[in-house]
């Protein structure tokens, strides 16, 4: 049976000020009337019930993530007692799945995408869930053609093409899973044809990713045994919190993925983007003839490719200005240089040194 994996564990500290430590990107509606995680859910369609739907996040979380998603059982969030990367929320999830469902196939995914059409993510997930099927030792990924020479997205490249029939997209063998690249790396592997954008979408049996943890790092794996060890018991809380807390993180890239033969690369079909900072919303929502991607009362003179986020109750003008973020809060306003947007997270560390911790 096909269980889907929702990974929503992160912060969005590049979406400061609105998103917040209470209420970070995932349960924001950053690109459309849903929420992140909404939508994520809405996605899946008739793909996977809501009894074989689980999201892994962190245990302050649990609550707003069930109210944002009534349909799932308070057993299916699972609130991690702290942030240890992706390949221990991996390893959990498989095993309380497999606990659950000794067979079960897993779509693993980040809450904070934006894809579309959905139904072009339903296809090319059941191609994945065939081709697992057919082959249950095989871990599955999924490449976006590049559009431009990006330095912050993780690079596929691929090898050999798999003789797929009647699938929706073509599939290759792996060839090597490469780092965030120098811009000139990035523009030679745009170039060549042969290198995708690393999606963070899987799809494989959790017994075979369990068993790669296995082999891979051992000592990781031993913590979640003794957590599966304890599912269904009294006393599951207490040793969740005791051996996660003692897990050394690691991402599943570097846990498993660069290591670990044989891994499929499926090229999507759909339309991605991982929504990583404010200038999504201008690809997302779409600009006005000067540029500008507003959300909210927004009044621009002179002003151009500025984005701007606000409520319908309070009116943001802007005057002269070019190239800017302008966010506005009910308790903070944030002000920058578009193409300072990085520096978003050194205001949340030092908000952090300052102890404003209202403000996080």
């Amino acid at each position: 049976m096909l269980h889907a994996i929702i990974m929503a564990g992160g912060s969005g500290t590049r979406f400061w000020p609105l998103s917040r430590n209470a209420r970070p990107k995932q349960l924001l509606d950053l690109a459309g009337e849903r929420t992140m995680i909404q939508a994520t859910v809405d996605r899946l369609g008739t793909l996977v019930d809501a009894g074989q739907t689980w999201v892994i996040t962190n245990q302050s979380l649990v609550g707003p993530i069930a109210e944002q998603l009534p349909q799932l059982s308070a057993g299916r969030i699972v609130g991690e007692p702290c942030k240890r990367d992706t390949a221990p929320a991996v390893g959990l999830s498989a095993l309380l799945a497999a606990h659950a469902d000794p067979e079960a196939t897993l779509v693993v995914m980040p809450s904070d995408h934006l894809i579309q059409p959905a139904e072009k993510f339903q296809a090319v997930i059941r191609q994945a869930v065939a081709l697992v099927e057919r082959q249950p030792d095989a871990l599955v990924t999924f490449g976006i053609i590049p559009t431009y020479p990006a330095e912050s997205f993780g690079y596929i490249e691929r090898g050999q093409r798999l003789p797929e029939r009647d699938s929706e997209s073509p599939a290759f063998a792996v060839a090597r899973f490469r780092e965030k690249p120098a811009r000139s790396v990035a523009e030679e592997y745009l170039a060549s044809g042969n290198f995708y954008w690393n999606s963070g979408i899987f799809v494989w049996k959790a017994k075979t990713i369990l068993a790669s943890l296995a082999r891979y790092e051992p000592a990781m794996f031993a913590h979640l045994e003794a957590i599966r060890a304890a599912v269904g018991q009294p006393e599951f809380a207490a040793v969740l919190d005791r051996e996660f807390t003692a897990i050394r993180g690691k991402s599943i890239d570097f846990a498993v993925m660069e290591h670990y033969q044989p891994v499929v690369v499926i090229e999507a079909p759909f339309g991605w983007d991982d929504v990583g900072s404010w200038q999504a919303l201008a690809r997302s929502r779409g600009v006005d003839a000067e540029g500008n991607a507003a959300i909210g009362k927004h009044l621009g003179i002179g002003t151009s490719g500025t984005i701007v986020r606000t409520t319908d109750d309070h009116l943001v003008v802007t005057l002269g200005l070019h190239d800017a973020i302008v966010v506005h809060t009910a308790d903070a306003t944030l002000v920058a240089d578009k193409h300072q947007e990085e520096a978003i997270r050194e205001v949340v560390k030092a908000l952090e040194a300052r102890q404003w911790r209202e403000y996080l």
